[in-house]
């Protein structure tokens, strides 16, 4: 295999450190791509923004965080020794068990060597004369290396609301996306907590019993389903461990990589008795089956949809002592299942303790942070502590937040400025040797990700294995080739509910400016097919790219 460090000896003197690749993101996908570039035998660095391991499963340290996929479906599947050597204590694992398992991996394979934490990239520029990725960190140290991955994830830009006053509130205030890493204190303290999606659910559910007072301020409220977690039992992890090999292989014939697959049967094609026991029975089992199981036209037919979110706005009515508050946590701008769905424990439960108040920020926005708290157009709240769960710029957001710069100096975030331009969600034209893992147009932001993650990266490095074994030093899609793909993900959002709907997946969010426009970031034709096609350039000798 061609030296790639030594054809990098011409490279700019002010980059004294030269690699084959260099990785940005030491999360799930980062670790696993160098793991993988290992095997080959190049030399590679990884840039970390933290001071350790885990990427999402670093930084989002708030309480409740855990998983919404099944922890034995989640983790790494590479190693059999490392699938024998854990056990998982819960089917949906809380996050410090989590982060516990991935430096228990970073561990095993030795891979914080080749990671440099508290890193952060600030320019990735692209050398046309030498063929080689110019990266300079926000310390004005600067690296080169032929390859360039990103595995900066598609929920890792984190936003805070656009609202006067932020920097002013005098009391605690996090994001939970940079929730601090010491405890903390929530006795006694009157707290709000502005969003309700994923996040602020899990926040909402775990602090209600320990705050003196609440106030949960709610822009769109989401359709929420019970996780109906529980440990797993000796027995069941045995049987787990026994029959990983099938479980992956299910694992990968689903559109989304979950365990669960859609029913065959339409909505109509069944009776209403037997759909409401169908429903009652997803409704009652463990994780996303309610979403990823259910009648096959739940998602593209508008009639079917109504049907099922009237389904679970009556569970909420049930629920929610207060008809009011019920009414107000029950979506009216989209139907269940074009949004990711949160899966919850005593969620709307919690709206029925006494010191919890919800408040509609459609009805009454939010005018200004204040030194003492909240003010709203018709009431002003005082607070000890502020918690934002205002989500993330998705999917393009950790792109835009790095200036890429291409052939001829040309920025990614210029080109992406009406909506990503890409090949395969993996590369885009005008930035040779550089593969963007979870990128947009990916079926990994639409998937049980570790799963898509693995896929993603054993591609790239059977890329690099391909031009390193021919010569080949530069690599790109043509620009033919990536308009194709970009036409066919449109094709593949129409006629599904979701792409019709206001959310991070169709790249709207009002707290970035100048992300106010549906575009379309995911692939949504199912993992299966994303995979097939993806298998079927490389054996084509990677067709639709111009290597040289």
């Amino acid at each position: 295999m061609p030296d790639a460090t030594t054809d990098l000896a011409r490279a700019s003197d002010s980059a004294s450190h030269r690699y084959d690749a260099i990785i940005i993101g030491a999360g799930i996908a980062g670790m696993y791509q160098l793991y993988r570039l290992r095997q080959l035998g190049l030399s590679i660095c990884v840039f970390e923004t933290g001071s350790g391991v885990g990427g999402t499963w670093y930084w989002n340290r708030y309480p409740g965080a855990r998983f919404d996929s099944e922890s034995y479906t989640y983790g790494f599947s590479f190693s059999d020794e490392l699938l024998q050597e854990w056990n998982w204590s819960e089917h949906f694992a809380a996050h410090p068990e989590t982060l516990q398992y991935l430096n228990y991996v970073a561990n095993k394979f030795d891979l914080r060597r080749d990671i440099q934490f508290n890193s952060r990239v600030d320019t990735a520029t692209f050398d046309d004369t030498d063929m080689h990725w110019d990266v300079k960190l926000d310390t004005g140290e600067r690296f080169a290396a032929r390859f360039l991955i990103t595995a900066i994830g598609p929920l890792s830009a984190d936003t805070l609301p656009r609202l006067p006053g932020v920097e002013s509130f005098r009391g605690q205030s996090f994001h939970t996306y940079r929730w601090p890493h010491e405890p903390v204190d929530f006795a006694g303290k009157r707290v709000a907590v502005i969003g309700t999606g994923a996040t602020g659910v899990q926040v909402i559910q775990t602090i209600a019993h320990q705050v003196s007072q609440l106030t949960v301020f709610q822009r769109t409220p989401n359709w929420c389903t019970p996780l109906n977690n529980r440990p797993i039992t000796d027995d069941e992890q045995r049987k787990i461990k026994s029959s990983y090999p099938e479980l992956f292989e299910r694992l990968r014939q689903t559109p989304g990589c979950y365990i669960h697959d859609a029913d065959p049967r339409g909505t109509f094609e069944v009776t209403q008795e037997e759909r409401e026991a169908f429903w009652e029975q997803r409704y009652g089992e463990p994780g996303f089956g309610i979403w990823q199981a259910n009648f096959r036209d739940m998602l593209t037919d508008p009639k079917a949809n109504a049907l099922f979110s009237d389904f679970i706005a009556r569970k909420i009515r049930q629920r929610v002592q207060d008809s009011v508050v019920a009414e107000m946590l029950i979506p009216k701008c989209h139907g269940f299942g074009t949004r990711r769905v949160p899966q919850e424990t005593g969620y709307y439960e919690a709206f029925n303790l006494p010191h919890v108040k919800l408040v509609d920020l459609k009805a009454t926005p939010i005018e200004r942070i204040t030194e003492t708290g909240i003010r709203t157009s018709d009431a002003e709240y005082d607070f000890d502590m502020i918690i934002y769960a205002t989500g993330f710029d998705a999917i393009t957001g950790a792109f835009d937040r790095i200036d890429f710069r291409g052939t001829g100096g040309q920025r990614l975030k210029d080109k992406w400025a009406d909506g990503p331009k890409t090949y395969l969600g993996l590369q885009s034209a005008g930035f040779p040797n550089m593969l963007t893992i979870v990128g947009p147009h990916n079926a990994s932001t639409r998937c049980n990700i570790p799963r898509c993650i693995e896929q993603n990266v054993d591609w790239v490095t059977g890329l690099i294995r391909h031009a390193s074994d021919r010569g080949y030093t530069r690599f790109e899609p043509t620009p033919s080739a990536e308009a194709d793909w970009t036409r066919h993900i449109d094709e593949l959002a129409d006629g599904l509910l979701y792409a019709k709907i206001d959310s991070w997946a169709t790249g709207i969010n009002t707290n970035v400016e100048g992300k106010t426009v549906r575009r379309i970031l995911q692939y949504q034709g199912g993992a299966p097919a994303y995979r097939a096609r993806c298998d079927a350039v490389a054996s084509e000798g990677y067709a639709g790219m111009d290597l040289r």
